[in-house]
């Protein structure tokens, strides 16, 4: 790998693999929709573009052996057509540019969330079907885009989908900030008995499934055209692990309480008044939202350990105390 592009390298986990890349020695084409002072200061230039333009793409892509495909619509709440014209349309375009300009190889970053059809998930593997019936339009269209990036593997071009679960860690301007955010507003509430697992994943470990899965696309190619669960491997109770980081952060804790039942038929009501009158913000709960919150959702690593070698170089008490240095320092800052 000489040259690789990544789609969405402004963003968090898109900014690490540039930097991880720089590291390396390796040349980052960074690929975005606005301007980054982070990429400034590294020393590159964003080209910007939208990843629904294949002119742009093909133009972008020219010379690159490798492309992260990070770019993505995320959110649970939002038109149908929004995400399916970037993560599927804007998936498509990223394919056929890496056909046109022959890139060898196209790492895609998927979501479990393309398995999630309303049931708990409790170390399942990538055998897994995909949902039937999606809850919200980003899973739904995730899938569709991950199943086209598996597709076009073939002898010109190696593919692979990861799926890292509930990304996190210093960096992070979307999962923990809305955490804290409504944690401090004392808004949150428990959803269900408060016992399920879920796997969650350190910046640091995300990055590296990356690095790891386009070297094996360069050597082996043992991963090509398959799909494969990342995360830390220690699944967390989910509303005890908020509460600590509360706790560490000075924040009031979470004690109220909802039963998963309500939170789902809350949700429910809340999505047809929103889509009646056609409200922009999000739902303050929707039912794929009250799924996530009160059931289990980890995975099995057994495939990626296999054939990519990933194991996490950051666990569970690391990240946590170098993601809480972070978040002081920013508040400071």
């Amino acid at each position: 790998m000489k040259k690789a592009a990544v789609t969405g390298g402004g963003g968090f986990i898109g900014l690490a693999i540039v930097r991880k890349l720089l590291e390396q020695g390796i040349e980052p084409v960074v690929i975005g929709r606005s301007h980054y002072e982070e990429i400034d200061k590294l020393g590159l230039v964003t080209n910007q573009g939208d990843i629904r333009d294949l002119n742009f793409l093909q133009k972008t892509l020219a010379d690159c052996d490798t492309v992260f495909h990070v770019a993505a619509k995320a959110g649970i709440w939002g038109p149908k057509e929004e995400f399916f014209s970037t993560n599927v349309t804007g998936t498509e375009n990223v394919i056929q540019a890496c056909q046109d300009q022959g890139v060898q190889h196209l790492i895609y970053t998927s979501s479990p969330s393309v398995v999630f059809d309303r049931v708990g998930l409790s170390g399942v593997t990538e055998t897994t079907p995909y949902a039937k019936k999606f809850l919200c339009h980003y899973a739904q269209t995730k899938a569709l885009a991950e199943q086209k990036v598996l597709a076009a593997n073939e002898n010109d071009i190696k593919t692979v989908a990861l799926r890292p679960h509930l990304v996190w860690g210093p960096g992070d301007n979307h999962l923990l900030p809305r955490l804290i955010e409504q944690g401090r507003k004392g808004k949150l509430k428990q959803v269900g008995k408060g016992k399920n697992l879920v796997d969650i994943t350190y910046i640091d470990n995300a990055v590296h499934a990356h690095l790891l899965a386009a070297k094996n696309l360069e050597d082996s190619a043992s991963a090509a055209g398959r799909a494969y669960f990342i995360s830390q491997g220690e699944p967390v109770h989910l509303w005890p692990w908020v509460n600590t980081l509360f706790q560490r952060l000075g924040i009031p804790t979470v004690h109220k309480r909802v039963s998963y039942t309500k939170a789902y038929w809350a949700g429910s009501i809340l999505e047809r008044i929103y889509k009646t009158f056609n409200l922009k913000d999000d739902p303050p709960m929707t039912r794929f939202l009250a799924e996530q919150l009160a059931k289990p959702h980890w995975f099995a690593l057994d495939r990626a350990e296999r054939d990519l070698g990933y194991e996490p170089l950051v666990n569970q008490t690391e990240g946590l105390n170098r993601t809480i240095k972070w978040l002081r320092t920013k508040a400071e800052g």
